[in-house]
C-alpha cells in the first residue's frame, strides 16, 4: 500500500450503537496493528437517527474491551449522502440497512455492500442485531466482525 491515497472504510448499522461502532474498533484494531493507520480511516454511522452522539451500548463496549477493542471516544451519528462520497467502502451490518443505504445513496456514488462479504469463515451474509438478546450475542457479533476485518484488510492490501 505504498505511495498511496488514503483509504476510508463506513461500516454502517441502524443505531450505530452495537455492530457498526464494533466493526470500527475491531477493524481500526487490525489497521493499526498492521502500521496503516495513516493510510486506511475508519468510521461508523446508522441508517437511523435514534442515537446521534451515544456512546456504543454498554453491553457492545463490555464485549470489545474483553477482546482489547478500544471504542472509548465513539459517538453515534447518522449516515448522510455526503458519506457515500467520502468513504470508499461503505459497508452495511445487514440487508435492511443496505437497502436504505442504497435509497439514499446520491447518483454515482459509491456503491454500499455488505460487510460480511468480505468473511473468510462465516456463511452468513448479514450480522444479526444483539440489541434484544443476551450476551452471547454480542460475542457471536464480535466472532463475525473479527472475520470480516480480517478479509476486508487482506482485500485492501490486494487491491491497494
Amino acid at each position: 500500500m505504498e505511495n498511496r491515497e488514503t483509504i476510508s472504510v463506513l461500516f454502517v448499522c441502524m443505531g450505530n450503537i452495537c455492530r457498526s461502532p464494533t466493526a470500527e474498533a475491531v477493524f481500526r484494531h487490525y489497521v493499526e496493528n498492521a502500521g496503516l493507520s495513516e493510510l486506511i480511516r475508519v468510521d461508523s454511522a446508522g441508517t437511523h437517527d435514534y442515537h446521534i452522539g451515544d456512546p456504543p451500548d454498554a453491553r457492545t463496549r463490555r464485549a470489545a474491551e474483553q477482546r482489547g477493542y478500544d471504542m472509548g471516544g465513539l459517538r453515534g451519528r447518522q449516515v448522510g449522502p455526503a458519506d457515500f462520497h467520502r468513504f470508499d467502502y461503505v459497508l452495511a451490518m445487514d440487508q435492511a440497512n443496505l437497502s436504505i443505504l442504497n435509497h439514499i445513496a446520491p447518483a454515482g456514488a459509491t456503491p454500499a455492500r455488505l460487510f460480511l462479504e468480505y468473511a473468510q469463515h462465516h456463511r452468513e451474509r448479514e450480522v444479526p442485531d444483539p440489541y434484544y438478546g443476551g450476551a452471547d450475542g454480542f460475542e457471536r457479533v464480535l466472532d463475525m466482525v473479527e472475520d470480516a476485518a480480517q478479509g476486508l484488510l487482506q482485500h485492501i492490501r490486494k487491491s491497494g
